[in-house]
């Protein structure tokens, strides 16, 4: 299932056809990738487990559970690891760049009209019908990573725990560190230390550097220098959601630079949300606000950046994760915990999506579809979004 595509003259061409394999899916999924990280990861997983057979969804599921140990967006994490499995280190960039450029480009438009005109074109009609079918794409790949992620009773309950302390508030990082150190601690009565099972620092090191990173100190040098230092740090240091990005963008660039205002930044926070692809590109039109197209790839670049390392250092890694003893019970609590806050994040979404009889109709017809066909999720998106603004145009 998983096919590494290698070196060796005679296989040349055989690279190359996988490189642009992943950059064509990975284009794609950037251009229709609506709903956010639990949308991103369940399109993935539809396309490479479901589609393709490229990964299986025990191989999904760990890549899944390690993009979320580090900083930064995990679905565009989870791109960038799958990019690496199919194509290693030309695959690893392709499908970041990929999955990033869509929305990069379509943020970018926007922001030069919201610049030039003073507004954003509107796209809650689009949204409308894009976003139960989302919803139904969602729950077709949480059913699919259940049986794969929930191997024990104990791990069932595990991920029910977590959906329970996700609904009630807690943060995502707490329940993903519980989710790991209970499952080490089910597992360690059973697996005495020492030898191969032993959890080298190796694991514990970059854990505590990321989650302690230092932030840089403001630089001295021009706007485009301190534009791209301070987005490499939210970056680097950045964990959780969308709205934790937010409080980062606030602190940095409407509180101590003061570049833009509280509005702006509502403002940028809310393209990254109705576009498709990483809501990180909420940094692209911030840079556009701050300094033009320039400052808009900056931003992007700088932002986007540390993902890149951190998931090229995690590949060295992830085999290591499942072969250990200890490793890999700490992979099944992060993974059922991650897994509860897909469901989580899922629930949250549909309660505002599934307005009326329309919407619901879109979602069920959806998933229905996704059970009983093997039709690309783009032709749910688009259609989706053909009913939402035929509806808009019609009102």
């Amino acid at each position: 299932m998983n096919e590494h595509v290698t070196g060796g003259s005679g296989e040349a061409g055989a690279s190359r056809r996988a490189v642009r394999e992943v950059a064509l899916l990975f284009l794609k999924l950037g251009t229709i990738a609506f709903g956010g990280p639990a949308a991103h990861t369940a399109m993935m997983r539809d396309e490479l487990v479901r589609r393709r057979g490229w990964v299986s969804d025990e191989r999904f599921a760990d890549l899944m559970g390690a993009t979320n140990l580090i900083p930064g967006p995990n679905s565009t994490e989870l791109a960038i690891h799958l990019g690496h499995d199919r194509a290693r280190m030309r695959g690893l960039v392709a499908a970041g760049v990929c999955f990033i450029l869509p929305a990069a480009l379509i943020v970018t438009a926007l922001a030069w009209a919201y610049v030039t005109y003073g507004s954003t074109p509107a796209a809650e009609g689009l949204l409308y019908g894009v976003v139960p079918a989302v919803i139904a794409i969602i729950a077709h790949a949480l059913f699919g990573l259940w049986r794969t992620v929930i191997k024990t009773v104990w791990l069932g309950v595990l991920a029910l725990a977590a959906l329970a302390a996700y609904l009630a508030g807690t943060n995502e990082l707490l329940i993903l560190a519980a989710g790991a150190l209970l499952a080490l601690a089910v597992r360690l009565p059973r697996r005495p230390p020492g030898g191969q099972n032993r959890v080298p620092g190796l694991l514990a090191a970059p854990l505590l550097t990321f989650g302690g990173s230092p932030l840089f100190p403001d630089p001295t040098g021009g706007q485009l220098t301190q534009l791209f230092l301070t987005m490499l740090k939210i970056g680097s240091v950045l964990y959780g959601s969308g709205y934790v990005l937010l409080a980062f963008l606030r602190g940095d660039f409407v509180e101590r630079l003061g570049w833009i205002t509280s509005q702006q930044l509502v403002d940028a926070v809310s393209i990254g949300q109705v576009t498709p692809g990483p809501v990180f590109t909420t940094a692209t039109f911030v840079g556009y606000v701050v300094a033009g197209p320039i400052g808009a790839f900056v931003a992007t670049v700088a932002i986007f950046l540390p993902s890149f390392v951190f998931v090229g250092l995690l590949t060295r890694l992830t085999g290591w994760l499942r072969s250990s003893a200890w490793a890999s019970a700490l992979l099944d609590g992060v993974n059922a915990a991650a897994l509860a806050l897909m469901a989580g994040v899922s629930y949250q979404l549909a309660r505002t999506a599934v307005v009326d009889p329309l919407t619901a109709a879109i979602a069920v017809l959806s998933l229905v579809l996704l059970w009983t066909t093997r039709l690309n999720n783009a032709w749910l998106i688009a259609g989706g979004a053909a009913i939402g603004l035929a509806r808009t145009l019609l009102a």
